[in-house]
């Protein structure tokens, strides 16, 4: 009797749980000190968060509501912890990339980052991770920004460990900071005049006290510098310059695991803000969805992959796919119907696993080969079958090719521009994801069909690495064939943010 009171107690707390655990971690992987254990504590917290992550998915994926208070205090006094599907399906992204990143980094790390910084390594992996958890969970506008700079801060750090690769990193680091310190710094101006106009932080409340403020100027500036920062943070077209050389100069594990998390949960933060605080009754949100956040969308998803055509350094070619993917996303927002919606979350977790992948394989190739430049991965098709069939599964996944998990959200946001009879949008969908075959062509063509250069030395590649990076390939395959979870958690999460406010 006394364990089930035990466990019914510890299962109220899985909220706090999910973001205390992690922070805890954190400062004891270095008072630890051992090397050797760094990478088991990181282990065994992230498959802990996974747990918890399920079963707080499993718990609202009927559409359900929990409401944890931090030290008892009832909001909006008290700090809300708030969880509905929309947030518990992005902590289910986080904690199981989180997840899976971890048996790559191993081996990647200790051929990319002097072992002395190891332990330095996993503690801001774990202070990053923690930092995109709190964000996501937290129901308490302030507490967004403490979450988001907590992420930040250690990933400047984690960006900077690529120096003992290429020097280039310090610079990308210090570019990723100025761009995120700004946007940063425009978010908390934001929540600071939201706080002045409503008197309030939890969200929940802000959203009810806003709803006769439409005509009030400070909630409007508020919403400006919101979209702005977060924009900054989301890297949306034209505000994307950090990533790019953040993603390539980064140590591999860092650019897979900030790739497939950073950005979707800086998604998802605008998502929350535009529906669930400002709502799309406002009309101000309304014209800036249309008439800026959907052509900047537009641009994104044709400029950054002509961009990508362009690149020779593997990674760099990533990392414009991965801003022409951002506009799927923000294209599914701004259609302000439940299909776009649903559209753009579950794009937040087919492009997770689909560039997760993608990213773990040019990771194995610099493991292997020392380079992610492409004139150096000439042959590598028949050198290294398992790591190269990889990546041109991610690859087809990437494009949208029937039968992948990126097939699904890309049909979804053509059945959501054909509802509102923009033909021409779904065309614009369809012809910018044939943009994608020519870069991903480019990198299939070399690796099976051009000759290796003489002489070249493969290291062999560790199994924790290949397991990882199969592990998110299969996922392509599965989440393209059985739709079931993702389908029914994005729909559910789409009708929580709008709160029936969309058709």
């Amino acid at each position: 009797m006394a364990t089930a009171e035990t466990a019914k107690s510890l299962a109220s707390h899985l909220p706090i749980l999910q973001i205390v655990i992690p922070l805890m971690a954190a400062p004891f992987i270095v008072l630890v000190g051992l090397r050797a254990l760094a990478w088991w504590i990181s282990m065994i917290i992230a498959i802990i968060c996974v747990v918890i992550s399920w079963m707080l998915l499993m718990d609202v994926i009927d559409g359900s509501l929990i409401s944890y208070h931090i030290g008892g205090w009832a909001p909006p006094l008290g700090i809300e912890y708030r969880i509905d599907t929309a947030n518990a399906f992005v902590l289910f992204i986080v904690t199981s990339i989180y997840a899976v990143t971890l048996p790559f980094a191993k081996s990647s790390i200790a051929s990319e980052i002097p072992a002395k910084n190891h332990m330095l390594f996993y503690a801001c992996l774990m202070l990053c991770f923690t930092g995109l958890l709190g964000v996501t969970i937290t129901g308490d506008a302030f507490n967004v920004f403490v979450f988001l700079e907590i992420s930040s801060l250690s990933t400047y750090v984690l960006v900077a460990q690529g120096a003992g690769r290429d020097k280039r990193a310090l610079t990308a680091s210090f570019d990723y900071l100025i761009m995120g310190t700004i946007g940063a710094t425009f978010f908390v101006i934001g929540i600071g005049l939201l706080y002045m106009a409503t008197g309030t932080l939890n969200m929940a409340d802000m959203a009810e006290r806003i709803l006769p403020l439409e005509d009030n100027r400070t909630v409007r500036a508020a919403f400006a510098f919101i979209v702005v920062g977060m924009g900054l943070k989301l890297a949306i077209y034209p505000l994307h310059l950090w990533l790019p050389n953040a993603y390539t100069f980064a140590p591999s594990a860092v650019t897979v695991f900030l790739a497939a998390t950073a950005t979707k949960v800086a998604v998802y933060v605008m998502m929350r803000f535009l529906f669930t605080i400002f709502t799309p009754d406002f009309g101000f949100e309304v014209l800036t969805l249309k008439y800026v956040i959907m052509p900047f969308a537009i641009l994104a998803m044709f400029a950054a992959s002509i961009a990508a055509v362009f690149q020779w350094e593997l990674k760099k070619l990533l990392a414009y796919s991965s801003i022409a993917q951002i506009g799927y996303m923000l294209l599914g927002i701004s259609l302000l119907s439940l299909t776009g919606l649903s559209g753009a979350i579950i794009h937040l977790f087919n492009h997770a696993v689909t560039k997760g992948a993608l990213f773990m394989a040019v990771g194995i190739f610099v493991y292997a080969r020392g380079s992610s430049f492409l004139h150096d991965l000439k042959g590598l098709g028949r050198q290294m079958p398992l790591t190269s069939a990889a990546f041109v599964i991610a690859g087809l996944s990437l494009i949208g090719v029937p039968g992948t998990a990126g097939f699904i959200s890309k049909w979804l946001l053509v059945q959501a521009a054909l509802e509102q009879n923009l033909w021409w949008l779904a065309l614009m969908i369809v012809a910018s994801s044939l943009l994608a075959i020519v870069y991903v062509w480019k990198t299939i063509e070399i690796l099976y069909l051009q000759k290796m250069a003489d002489g070249i030395v493969i290291k062999k590649v560790p199994l924790p690495m290949l397991v990882s990076m199969w592990i998110l390939v299969l996922a392509c395959i599965y989440f393209g064939t059985d739709t079931d979870l993702t389908l029914s958690s994005a729909r559910s999460a789409a009708q929580a943010l709008s709160a029936g406010r969309l058709n």
